[in-house]
């Protein structure tokens, strides 16, 4: 049979995890791989997590409540108080992952043939997820060049139609890492205010904002915070990305009511997890600390070994763990493949996420890869090493 949905069909695969075949052909055959290709951070999960599953000893391990456990809701609400975001245990609800707040928070707020408008590039799951709720996702257009920054309010109301219902984006930007302003994110409130549109903000790298800048939240904005949806996960802040626990959280109780029934129908989340991640919430505050200053030295180690490459083009990342780069080849996505099936450096080679897949404005991204910067200061300088004689080996050079 081959009656496959329309849905489904139009779906794309990801981009991060689609050349991973490759990826296991290439260790079958010996080779060691530096994975750039996700983000999957090597930084030790807090003991705490672990602990708090061990010490479980309940006789049945029995569903939770649908809307999340109280104790991991009142964990976030004191971890949100230390940003003077101030929420009420019902206008939180626990969810299987950022993935499932992202999808959940899309179904609450556009009808099939509903528009969001997205800056460009973007993390590729949020097309996914809108396709399968039959949403359209419009792509703003940024550049590389000017860092990915939001372009004038006239770039972006000219894309609002009378089928537009939100603003999603991520900040700091996945796979941008960039950090949009408070000018920027006045900027993009003052249009959600004036045309009626929900900002569904994605905030789970919110820890990592480097050189000193001063993160900003759409929750801040008070004038429009019944417009804001926040979503959150402990994957990334954490480095517990198994843990599979995010969150949505808005001041708009009636919405957070209507998502509730969302999330009654998938039952609960996960027990242990929960209980896993309310311990989480816990952790020193200098572990924040430490963790941003072992990502800068990351960040820094792949951006200055990305400029010394010939024809090799980026900006400085200033947030979250990742940096677009444009290289000097036809197809980024054939380069990778290359490099995993035909290249290697004394046996090693290096994995990047082809940047066209997050894209949807046709022939954008196909020269760029997304770059996680996630492995330890030594291995991502290696890994600029071996990119380095890769471009200088590589057939297919612009």
């Amino acid at each position: 049979m081959k009656n496959f949905s329309k849905r489904i069909i139009t779906m794309g695969a990801s981009p991060i995890r689609k050349l991973t075949p490759y990826a296991e052909e290439a260790k079958s055959n010996g080779k060691k791989i530096y994975h750039l290709n996700i983000g999957q951070p090597d930084i030790v999960t807090p003991e705490g997590f672990m602990k708090a599953i061990k010490n479980f000893d309940e006789k049945i391990l029995a569903y939770s409540y649908s809307e999340g456990m109280p104790t991991l809701i009142a964990a976030m609400i004191d971890y949100y108080e230390k940003y003077n975001l101030f929420f009420e245990k019902d206008e939180i609800l626990i969810t299987n992952g950022g993935s499932e707040a992202l999808s959940f928070a899309l179904q609450a707020v556009a009808d099939p043939l509903d528009e969001v408008i997205v800056p460009e590039p973007f993390y590729s799951n949020y097309a996914g997820f809108s396709t399968i709720a039959g949403i359209k996702t419009i792509p703003l257009v940024t550049k590389a060049e000017d860092g990915f920054h939001i372009p004038p309010k006239e770039n972006i109301e000219k894309l609002i139609t009378s089928r537009t219902k939100a603003i999603l984006l991520s900040n700091p930007g996945n796979p941008t890492g960039v950090v949009y302003t408070k000018e920027e994110v006045r900027l993009l409130a003052d249009v959600a205010k004036e045309h009626g549109l929900f900002i569904i903000s994605d905030e789970v790298y919110r820890e990592f904002v480097y050189d000193d800048l001063e993160f900003t939240s759409f929750c801040d904005m008070k004038d429009i915070c019944e417009q804001v949806i926040l979503v959150d996960s402990v994957s990334k802040r954490f480095s517990a990305c198994g843990a599979r626990i995010g969150a949505i959280l808005s001041k708009n109780k009636a919405l957070i009511a209507q998502i509730l029934k969302l999330c009654q129908g998938r039952l609960c989340c996960p027990t242990l997890e929960q209980i896993g991640a309310t311990e989480l919430y816990h952790v020193e505050t200098d572990y924040f600390e430490k963790v941003l200053c072992e990502y800068q030295k990351r960040r820094n180690a792949v951006y200055e070994g990305l400029i010394k490459i010939p024809g090799v083009f980026c900006q400085k990342p200033k947030g979250a763990f990742y940096v677009i780069a444009k290289l000097p080849v036809q197809d980024a996505e054939e380069f990778v493949i290359w490099l995993l099936k035909d290249f290697d450096l004394n046996n090693e080679t290096v994995m990047f996420a082809p940047g066209q897949g997050f894209y949807t404005t046709k022939g954008m991204g196909k020269d760029e890869v997304r770059i996680a910067h996630i492995l330890k200061e030594e291995d991502l300088k290696r890994a600029m090493e071996i990119l380095k004689i890769a471009l200088e080996k590589y057939p297919n050079k612009k």
